[in-house]
């Protein structure tokens, strides 16, 4: 029987650091090969992305996005993912889609750390105060223990419920002298409009972008992006798609040139943090790819599970 991995099932058995990991070797691998489809009707969506890395498997994630979910007491996205073998294509797993993405977001931004935030660091800074900002605080925490996480959001009520989650964590009111303070800021939002400027950061600070996924947004402005040394997951699914870089891009205040690097330079150690007073600033896009290594560490858990 084909397995189906909930949530529930799955996630008390997981492991940041184990994940990183597999997704540094993932891009060890052959390049990816992805796809995705976007269908409409109205204001409701159908996603789906999918990747093909050979030798490790071919998946397919697919979630609806209805916002008139929330008036019916339904969650507006919903989906799975399918997970095919390698060598048969035969069906290895569905497995449900929050889990996937859940892993997969915050895993992708603490992979950028391990490899860029300058050693020692400790101070963390998160800008937002959703279900992505829970999901960092838990992933920097298995990788610095001695972690100290301030929270800053548009609203401090939304903040304050957060960091009461986690016992230990600040919340800010001042957002600039909370940038300047931190060692690494991590940023989930949905702005359009830059949140952070390049002439509050700091020597040394890594700055981990993850709220911007459309051409009109971003959150940090032209300076940040000139000051720092920028790298992102991977150029196919950032750069010529995301506001975050098609923006300065665009008008000039950088150029392609000036992306240092993306995973697989960072895993192959051909590009990276060069001194401790670098500014690094990673660009977290995601992509189908990083889904389907995410998906694989989560069917050899079910399957370590299993005996």
């Amino acid at each position: 029987m084909i397995p189906v991995l909930t949530q529930e099932m799955i996630e008390p058995h997981l492991d940041w650091l184990t994940l990183t990991d597999a997704l540094a070797q993932g891009h060890r691998r052959p390049p990816a090969q992805i796809e995705d489809v976007l269908m409409g009707r109205g204001d409701d969506r159908l996603l789906s992305r999918a990747a093909w890395i050979d030798g490790l498997g071919v998946g397919v994630k697919s979630v609806t996005v209805f916002a008139g979910n929330t008036a019916r007491g339904l969650p507006s996205v919903q989906g799975a993912m399918l997970v095919f073998d390698d060598e048969t294509g035969s069906l290895k797993a569905v497995i449900d889609s929050v889990l996937v993405t859940k892993w997969k977001t915050a895993g992708d931004s603490l992979l950028g750390a391990r490899l860029l935030a300058r050693k020692g660091a400790r101070k963390l800074l998160i800008v937002g105060a959703g279900t992505v900002a829970a999901s960092l605080i838990e992933a920097y925490g298995a990788w610095i223990a001695d972690l100290e996480v301030t929270v800053w959001a548009r609203r401090t009520d939304a903040a304050q419920a957060l960091a009461d989650r986690y016992p230990g964590t600040r919340v800010a009111s001042d957002l600039e002298a909370a940038v300047r303070a931190a060692d690494i800021v991590s940023t989930c939002t949905l702005a359009r409009d830059p949140l952070i400027r390049g002439d509050w950061l700091q020597a040394g600070q890594h700055l981990d972008l993850i709220g911007a996924y459309t051409p009109d947004m971003r959150e940090a402005d032209d300076r940040a992006m000139q000051r720092a040394r920028v790298f992102v997951d991977a150029r196919a699914t950032t750069v010529h798609h995301i506001g975050e870089l098609m923006i300065p891009l665009a008008s000039g205040a950088i150029a392609e040139g000036d992306i240092q690097g993306e995973f697989r330079d960072l895993v192959a150690g051909t590009a990276g943090r060069r001194s401790d007073d670098d500014i690094t600033l990673f660009k977290n896009g995601g992509g189908a790819h990083l889904d389907l290594m995410t998906a694989q560490v989560i069917l050899d858990t079910w399957q370590r599970l299993q005996g």
